[in-house]
């Protein structure tokens, strides 16, 4: 007998989409405990298999940058779905959530000086180094980057290749304050922003850092809770077998 399973809290809001994931075996693909903090507060505690995908793809292949991070997202869920059915056949995913999170900067549309200058975003990972986190945080200092999350759900069907995959991505502008160089160091010193894309955490105390967001302050967090939701009412609203196999 395969073992009973609901990702689905108390507290949860009672939508379409949460009423489908009830008794559902959900997976977050990722072992992000921030993506785990937000799915809980907002009323859903998924089983954590983090993808042991590489997360090597080349980013100079992506005509949209906005679509690497989707991409990366999609190979983690699908790797977790097909690791976890092929060790478990008689308990197979019925949902699994793959997410990645970039940070770009100068955020786009780009000014008309950009333009003309021919200025690229460039994609800021997790800093290598406290020397590489403050190179990242200098050129973030006083401007604009764009934070984009892909986010990719995988769930099973009839026909081939056994799976669906829908994903979305959501961007977050985060405005950085004309920050003091010693404030910057100490933000280093403190080595928070080390684990982290772009080098800082805007939960933590890389908010000192920030003047404003425009968008998801989840999504700058990890996870863009609202329109993850919102992808659900649709698959629900649209898909009639969506979680129903």
């Amino acid at each position: 007998m395969a073992p009973q399973h609901n990702a689905v809290l108390p507290t949860a809001l009672k939508t379409p989409a949460i009423q489908r994931l009830t008794n559902k075996r959900v997976i977050l693909a990722s072992a992000s405990p921030r993506r785990k903090e937000i799915l809980q507060t907002l009323g859903l505690s998924p089983e954590v298999v983090p993808s042991t995908f590489a997360e090597d793809l080349p980013f100079s292949s992506f005509d949209d940058v906005h679509e690497y991070p989707v991409s990366t997202a999609t190979q983690k869920a699908v790797e977790v779905y097909q690791r976890l059915l092929t060790d478990a056949p008689d308990d197979p995913p019925d949902l699994v959530i793959g997410a990645d999170t970039v940070v770009f900067t100068h955020a786009l549309p780009s000014t008309t000086i950009e333009m003309e200058e021919g200025v690229q975003q460039e994609l800021l990972e997790k800093p290598s180094s406290k020397e590489d986190n403050m190179r990242m945080l200098m050129d973030l200092n006083g401007g604009v980057c764009e934070v984009v999350t892909g986010v990719s759900l995988v769930y099973p069907i009839l026909s081939a290749p056994g799976y669906e995959i829908k994903s979305i991505d959501e961007r977050t502008l985060v405005f950085f304050g004309d920050n003091p160089d010693h404030l910057l160091k100490a933000y280093v010193d403190s080595e928070e922003g080390l684990d982290r894309a772009g080098g800082f955490a805007v939960q933590g105390r890389g908010n000192l850092l920030i003047r404003k967001i425009d968008g998801d302050f989840y999504n700058v967090m990890g996870f863009p809770g609202a329109s993850f939701f919102k992808l659900l009412d649709i698959l629900v609203e649209d898909e009639e077998d969506f979680l129903a196999i």
